[in-house]
């Protein structure tokens, strides 16, 4: 079973398939103003270090500002170049700007083998775009929730052979005591299953393959 995408510390994103964690090191952009100067060259380092390690969460943001701040398109731009320069995969944010993400990273389709559009909710008009890229789009736990009406319908435009599925949870994070409890991977893979019409097995065994196919140049 596949988690495309969760946390577990502040610098530091995992996908888990087969059993196997694979990290991804980047700025988020939400940190991106107050990262020291010298974050950057960490996670390049960290990238070289390790070839199994792809680049990531990073990308762009307007959730908590009018406008995407420079610190934003400065950290994106040079984390897109660390993973041009190593030849890793990248996992991306663009929280109410997708279609900025989508044509910072055409400049470097070939160069950066595969993308993935984390917590994609865009219309389906930039899907073309993104396989063209050699994206992917992670689905995740909102596809649980029934009053996600424009979720659900996006989901099912999503080629089978570009989905992923995601929990985005921050598993260092204890819940609080009374908190229901959040949907996980295969809850999400469920109700994916029986929107597209699809056996869970069936879905399952694409997802794992989409998954492979993702990471498939790292060590």
């Amino acid at each position: 079973m596949t988690d495309a995408h969760f946390h577990r510390n502040q610098y530091e994103t995992y996908l888990v398939r087969d059993g196997r964690e694979v990290r991804f090191f980047g700025v988020h952009p939400w940190e991106a103003a107050d990262a020291p100067a010298d974050r950057l060259v960490a996670v390049r380092d960290a990238v070289a270090r390790d070839p199994s390690a792809g680049v990531g969460e990073i990308g762009l943001d307007r959730l908590r500002t009018k406008s995407v701040p420079d610190a934003q398109r400065a950290a994106f731009a040079a984390q897109l170049a660390i993973a041009a320069e190593f030849g890793r995969p990248a996992v991306l944010h663009g929280a109410k700007c997708w279609g900025e993400v989508v044509k910072a990273c055409v400049p470097y389709r070939g160069r950066i083998p595969a993308f993935l559009f984390h917590g994609f909710s865009r219309s389906g008009g930039l899907l073309p775009d993104i396989v063209a890229l050699n994206g992917f789009v992670s689905v995740g736990p909102a596809l649980c929730n029934d009053h996600a009406v424009n979720y659900r319908r996006l989901v099912k435009e999503i080629p089978l052979d570009r989905l992923l599925v995601e929990t985005d949870a921050d598993v260092s994070a204890s819940p609080a005591p009374d908190a229901p409890a959040a949907p996980g991977a295969r809850d999400v893979l469920l109700k994916l299953a029986e929107l597209r019409g699809l056996a869970a097995d069936a879905l399952e065994a694409a997802v794992d393959a989409n998954a492979a196919r993702f990471t498939e140049t790292l060590a």
